[in-house]
Parts: C-alpha cells; sequence; structure tokens
C-alpha cells in the first residue's frame, strides 16, 4: 500500500478518509450558524425560524421564514420552496460551490485540522502567525507624496476629486509602487506608479494611474478586505453603498455621504455591521451595472430590508460606466443627482423602468420593423460563390451566427477560405480572425486554389500550399510555372483589398473581436461578413471555467455581435471524437450545448457515404479503415449537411468534389450512389 509522502505512517486511504470527515466537520460547522440570520417572529413546531435569506418570507408579520422538523438539520422555505440544511441555502445565496463557502467562513479543507468556531484568544497573533501589518506610516507617507507630484494632482484632478476630498481620505501616491505581498511571496513584481486609497490602517487600494495600465492588475489590494469609509453608518445623512472605493469619493466630493463595498463579497459583512448597529438613516444602494453587482445588490437589499433598514435604489451612474466616470463627464447633473430626494428619486427611477418594460410590447415596434424591412430590402443575402448551398440558404449569408463543423483534415477551413474569397470577389469585405494559421499561410492557400482553377488541367502547373510559401523552390519551377504563379497572385490582388485577416495564438477573445468589428466599420464604412477558425480556441472568458463553460459563453456572445452588428458570422467548429466514424449531427459539436441552440444556422461538413456506413460495434475496424481510404484519396467526395436553419429548410444536403492538394471544392450533382452501384465507396 502506498503511503502519502512527507506523513509517515498514513495510507493515502485513510487521507482521504480524514478528509472526509474534516469536510463532514466544516459543514455542520456552518449549519450551527443558522442564528447569523435575523428570526422571524413565527415559532413553528416549538422552533426557532429565521429570515429567508433568498426570498425574505419572515420579515413581515405573517411569514414564517424558513422552518425545521428535525431539530434543525434541515430547513425549508414555504414560500419560495429551497430546502435543505443552512449550506445549501448559503451556496444558492451567493451562487458558490461548497469549497468557496467554505472559504468565505475561513474554514479550508486541506488544513489537516478539524474546523472549530474561532475563539476570542483565536483571533489574536499567535507565536507563530503572523499580525497584520500597519501601513499608517506609508498611507501618511503617500499622502504627503501626492501634494508633492504634479502627476498625481492632475491625475485626481482629472477624475474629478479636489485636494480637499483627498486630504480628508488621506487619498495618496506612490510612483514606484511594488507589490508587498508579491515580495512578501519571493515575486519580483514591477515597479507602477499608484493612487493609494486606505481603507483602515491594516488595508489600502492601489490603483494604476496609467490609461493603458492592464485591466487585470489595475487595482490591487494590500491587506485584509475591508468596507471603505464605513465610519458614515454614524452620520446623519443618507448613505450611498457603492462598490468601488473611489465611486464612493466622487460622491463624497459633490457633497452626498457614501461608504464602499471594495468587493461584493463584503456584503455580509455590511450585513453584520448593521445588524449589531442600525444606522439611523436610509442606505442608498448604487452597486456596478454589471451580474456581479446587481447580484450584490439584490442580496444586500434583501439583508437590510430583513434588519428593518430603510433602502432606496438608485443608479448614480446613469448612462456611464460608474459613479466616477459619472462626475467626470457631468458634475452638474451628478451633483443633483447625488443631493435628490431618495425617495422621489427611486420613484422616478421605478417609473422610467416601468416604461422602459412597457415600450417592449410590439406596438412601440411596428414603425421599427417597417425601417427593418426597408433596410433588408436594400441589403439582400450575401452570396456564398456556391449556386446550390446559395439556394438551400434562401439566397446567402444572412446577419446571424453559421457554425461550420467537421473532423480533422476535412478541409473545413479551406471550405470557408474559399466562401470567404468568393464573397470579396462578388464586391463584399471579409474579416477573418485565423486563431491558428498565419496570415500568409491563408494567402497561399487561395493563391494556391487560384493556380488550380487557371491552370487550363494542367495540374502539374498548380501549385501546393506548401509549394507557394516555400520561396526555394521558385528557382527550380518552369518558366510556365512561375508565370502561373505571377498571374495567380494579381487575380489575388484584385479582390484581397476586401480580406482582412487578424492573426491570434489563443489571445482573441469575444470582446477584441467585437472590437475589431467595430473598427473595420468605422474606418471603411463597410459592414463585413466575420470568419473564426475555430470556435473552441477563442480567448477563454473566465480561466477557472471549463472548456465547455467557455465555449458557451463565446457562442452566446457572437451570437449577440452578430445581432448588434447585423452581420453574418461564421464560426468554424471542431467535432466530439466520438464522431469520428459516426454521420455528422447536431451532437457532433464539441464541448458545447450552446452550439445547437444559440446558432442560426449549423452546418456539418463529412465525407460523402458517411450516412451509408455500418455503426455496429463489429464493424467499427472496417468503418475506420473505409474512412481512412476515402481521406487518402487524392480527390474526396464531401457532404454539406444543413442540420439547423432557424429560418429556412433543414435537412438539405449539398455535395463536392474536394482536392486537398489545392484547397478547392467544386459542387456536384448530388450522388445517387445505389443506382450506379457505388454504395460503399467514393
Amino acid at each position: 500500500m502506498i503511503k502519502e509522502q512527507g506523513v509517515p505512517g498514513r495510507t493515502a486511504q485513510a487521507k482521504r478518509a480524514e478528509s472526509a470527515e474534516q469536510k463532514q466537520q466544516m459543514r455542520q460547522e456552518i449549519n450551527s450558524r443558522i442564528s447569523e440570520l435575523p428570526r422571524a417572529k413565527k415559532r413553528v413546531g416549538g422552533h426557532d425560524t429565521y429570515i429567508c435569506p433568498l426570498c425574505g418570507n419572515g420579515s413581515g408579520e405573517d411569514g414564517d421564514g424558513i422552518c425545521t422538523n428535525d431539530g434543525g438539520k434541515h430547513w425549508k422555505c414555504f414560500k419560495c420552496g429551497v430546502s435543505g440544511d443552512y449550506l445549501e441555502f448559503l451556496k444558492k445565496l451567493h451562487g458558490e460551490t461548497e469549497r468557496e463557502i467554505f472559504d468565505r467562513y475561513g474554514l479550508n479543507v486541506d488544513s489537516g485540522t478539524a474546523p472549530t468556531r474561532p475563539s476570542a484568544a483565536a483571533t489574536q497573533p499567535e507565536k507563530n502567525q503572523k499580525p497584520d501589518i500597519d501601513y499608517t506610516d506609508y498611507i501618511l507617507q503617500a499622502a504627503k507624496a501626492l501634494n508633492e507630484s504634479p502627476e498625481a494632482r492632475q491625475y485626481i484632478q482629472g477624475r474629478g476629486i479636489s485636494p480637499e476630498t483627498a486630504a480628508r481620505f488621506k487619498l495618496g501616491y506612490d510612483s514606484v509602487w511594488r507589490s508587498p505581498k508579491a515580495l512578501r511571496e519571493g515575486r519580483n513584481p514591477p515597479e507602477s506608479p499608484r493612487l493609494i486609497i486606505p481603507t483602515s490602517r491594516f488595508s489600502y487600494l492601489a490603483r494604476d494611474i496609467r490609461p493603458d495600465a492592464d485591466k487585470k492588475y489595475k487595482a490591487m489590494k494590500e491587506g485584509r478586505s475591508e468596507i471603505f469609509n464605513v465610519k458614515a453608518l454614524k452620520g446623519d445623512a443618507p448613505i450611498f453603498i457603492t462598490e468601488g472605493e473611489i465611486d464612493a469619493v466622487s460622491i463624497v466630493e459633490v457633497g452626498g455621504q457614501a461608504l464602499a463595498l471594495g468587493s461584493t463579497s463584503n456584503v455580509r459583512k455590511l450585513l453584520e455591521i448593521c445588524e449589531k448597529e442600525p444606522p439611523a438613516v436610509p442606505l442608498i444602494l448604487t452597486l456596478d451595472n454589471d451580474d456581479a453587482g446587481r447580484k450584490a445588490q439584490a442580496e444586500l437589499k434583501r439583508g437590510l430590508e430583513a434588519l428593518k433598514i430603510t433602502v432606496y435604489e438608485i443608479n448614480t451612474a446613469g448612462e456611464y460606466k460608474d459613479q466616477n466616470e459619472h462626475l467626470t463627464a457631468n458634475r452638474a447633473a451628478f451633483t443633483a443627482l447625488v443631493h435628490s430626494d431618495p425617495a422621489e428619486a427611486a420613484r422616478q427611477e421605478a417609473e422610467a423602468e416601468k416604461e422602459n418594460y412597457l415600450e417592449t410590447s410590439t406596438a412601440h415596434h411596428i414603425a421599427l420593423l417597417n425601417d427593418e424591412i426597408a433596410t433588408n430590402k436594400k441589403t439582400p443575402a450575401i452570396p456564398t460563390g456556391f449556386s446550390v448551398l446559395d439556394n438551400a440558404l434562401d439566397g446567402g449569408l444572412y446577419p446571424g451566427l453559421y457554425v461550420v463543423g467537421a473532423i480533422s483534415s476535412l478541409g473545413k477551413t479551406s471550405f470557408v477560405l474559399q466562401v470567404a474569397d468568393q464573397i470579396a470577389k462578388a464586391g463584399y469585405d471579409v474579416l477573418i480572425f485565423s486563431l491558428e494559421m498565419s496570415r500568409y499561410e491563408l494567402m497561399s492557400k487561395s493563391i494556391s486554389r487560384i493556380t488550380f482553377e487557371n491552370c487550363d488541367g494542367n495540374t502539374g502547373n498548380a501549385k501546393t500550399t506548401r509549394a507557394i510559401l516555400s520561396g526555394i523552390k521558385y528557382m527550380y519551377y518552369t518558366a510556365a510555372e512561375n508565370a502561373l504563379i505571377e498571374e495567380s497572385m494579381i487575380y489575388y490582388s484584385s479582390y484581397a483589398h476586401r480580406v482582412y485577416i487578424h492573426e491570434g495564438v489563443g489571445d482573441i477573445g469575444v470582446e477584441r473581436i467585437r472590437q475589431e468589428i467595430q473598427k473595420h466599420i468605422t474606418f471603411t464604412g463597410n459592414t463585413p461578413v466575420v470568419i473564426i477558425d475555430y470556435l473552441q480556441i477563442i480567448a477563454p472568458h473566465d480561466i477557472r471555467a471549463t472548456d465547455k463553460q467557455n465555449t458557451d459563453k463565446s457562442v452566446l456572445e457572437l451570437k449577440r455581435v452578430s445581432r448588434d452588428k447585423k452581420i453574418p458570422i461564421i464560426a468554424i467548429s471542431s467535432f466530439n471524437r466520438e464522431n469520428y466514424t459516426a454521420p455528422v449531427n447536431l451532437a457532433s459539436f464539441k464541448e458545447s450545448g450552446a452550439i445547437e441552440y444559440s446558432s442560426d444556422v449549423l452546418l456539418g461538413l463529412q465525407l460523402a457515404g458517411m450516412d451509408d456506413l455500418s455503426q455496429s460495434e463489429g464493424k467499427r475496424a472496417e468503418t475506420i479503415r473505409k474512412i481512412d481510404e476515402w481521406k487518402a484519396a487524392e480527390k474526396r467526395k464531401a457532404q454539406l449537411k444543413i442540420l439547423k436553419n432557424r429560418n429556412g429548410k433543414t435537412g438539405t444536403s449539398v455535395y463536392y468534389e474536394y482536392d486537398p492538394r489545392f484547397n478547392h471544392f467544386k459542387e456536384i450533382v448530388a450522388p445517387d450512389e445505389k443506382a450506379a452501384g457505388l454504395k460503399g465507396r467514393l
């Protein structure tokens, strides 16, 4: 039996058992903290009930709250229907995993020790525990440096912050800031000029003042996570609750009162503070207008209402990204909003939201529909250059998301590139995001195809992609071969000004694609057909998410881009390995269910004859042999299936003769394999 390294006498099995026991203890520890919820007025079955953290049930006179009938092991809310132990409620409330909830409560399954509720003595630094670092001296030095630095004064002035407000919050400046945490860990962080925003004696925010700063490291926290300007809760004016520190400072700048969570994870911390000492003034929630901000604001509102604290919601950022941007863009309007009566402002905002909702009825959009119809008359479908395919697609490409999938080495890039060239020759712009091949590989593939099309049947003169790229070989080509290459390059040049290629190696995400599309429209005045090669290697939206989650997100965002910009987007997709020997179908598309549901048109490319191959287990080896034989042929017959067409015919197939040597596809008549006696071969 193998023993764990560094743990003499303990087997891996024993370690896992101990870890499972610790995990169970931690679950029990969290479930014992149900009393941190506000109590509901009623008792049910002799047990206390608590206000539901999800829907607020129990906060009124008649609400039961969440109830238990087994002494607190399991709870149920009869209003929202959620049931389970307290940990399950917390997972749903925060949208987090079990491990993330453990981390939220400072419990670590890998620590090797059973979790316990910390005593007062345990909160003091132990002999081997490093105490919090007191940054008071550093904060004072940074505040002095801010006053002495023209660069820093210009920065805060540009952010709409006066020297008086900066001094009030002891804002500071460090021209050569390096992350203390990184230095303590033995790393070598770079220097950067930072605005220093203290959040307590033991913590601060370091905000990079460079306009081109990396967003990932633009705002870095040092020390423990604290609520900024929490003393505002003891004041006598309504308090705005923002997410970012600079946004709270912006509200104070124009005469309001504000505190900042600093992080959406501090919602629970603020609720605990308000429960211990409820503020005597209303709280005005104005967190960021993104998913995390809206979720945190909803959680905070439920918690404050459960505590009987007067709370309003006002969007003080207006149409801008945040409060500070609103301040710098329109100081007068921002000031008026901050000083407005919170109840009236909240009422007006709710009324405006109601009006916006009512305008979603189709009665408000009939005129716009007529405009859309008139616009579409002027912008017909964009032909792909393949007449049979265009007919199957009701004229060609329309605004929407098209996904083309195939197994490897079947020519999906060559097929889509040929479509791109044919679209460009017809006078339309094409924007290609090549996430795998270089710009010159794609250009050479196109020129290779043109040499084949223009060789007058003498394929010995036509050149492969590699032959086009290998400059050293040109000295050995005949005069006719060199002339054909030159003529093909000239022909390619006649429409190449409409083909734009962006290279990337895992660094192009959907947001970059959106930006480049907008640049193209702005600089050329033309809306392009967009091609992405290929979908599964778009830069991930979240490096912590799974491949499937990131691909789903990419598909949804690409669909949104195609809708917003009113353009066709063609995304090439790989297939699941399981579909190597199976006919193409909706399940073939790799790593995503969103491809099937969000695409407007789904096209599957396969070898002709795949539908007739036996899929029985005993015939698998024969099937693989047959496929390899077909793929080795000099010319292959391919079948393009229309698996989904949101606004047109589905189930149609278009057949091609594909010459992989020259990246060339030619439409052919649908083969009648049975009549010709060709079943089972190409």
